[in-house]
């Protein structure tokens, strides 16, 4: 097995092929190479490989997140998409185990999101988790500000004040996500 990073511009036809159907969203089933290198263009993604290139597991980072909390914005990469073809191989711990390692060595300050019934998994991968706190971050939805799917934040690498302000997120103490226009 070996770990590799690509930026989208660098991925193939069939790297992309293969990540869309490990995704399994169907509005992206049919999403063509070209139009996918541009609606993730700010992103760059991390796979566990097997020897003959097939992928074994996979994480997408996400470099266009922005929370506003109180009255300032912070940026943070957003770690989303994991998902390996074998479930129950140790394929995506392994891959986590390397991901984390190298977002800690490239310091890239780095958060992600998961329900609570996969807290068993990231605590397994020695992932620090903020328990019932994406709740706290609202997303627009049309004119109206919704609390965000996700149960955790997921802490893979940030800062301990940036962390502080996020431990701190509750409902009178909302964090917003931010989307570019």
């Amino acid at each position: 097995m070996k770990y590799q990073v690509k930026e989208t511009k660098d991925l193939t036809e069939k790297e992309i092929e293969h990540i869309l159907e490990l995704w399994d969203i169907s509005a992206w089933n049919t999403m063509k190479s070209a139009y996918f290198r541009s609606f993730f263009k700010n992103s760059e993604f991390h796979f566990l490989m097997h020897t003959h290139e097939n992928l074994l597991a996979i994480i997408r980072v996400n470099f266009d997140f922005t929370l506003k909390i109180k009255d300032s914005e912070y940026t943070f990469a957003e770690a989303v998409g994991l998902v390996a073809a074998h479930k129950k191989k140790g394929y995506g711990a392994a891959l986590v185990k390397h991901f984390k390692e190298n977002i800690i060595q490239r310091n890239i300050e780095t958060i992600g999101f998961c329900h609570s019934d996969l807290r068993p998994f990231y605590e397994k991968c020695d992932v620090e988790i903020l328990h019932d706190k994406a709740k706290m971050i609202k997303e627009s939805i049309g004119s109206a500000w919704v609390n965000s799917e996700d149960d955790d934040i997921l802490i893979f690498h940030i800062l301990p004040e940036r962390k502080e302000l996020l431990t701190r997120l509750s409902p009178q103490n909302n964090a917003y996500l931010m989307t570019k226009e």
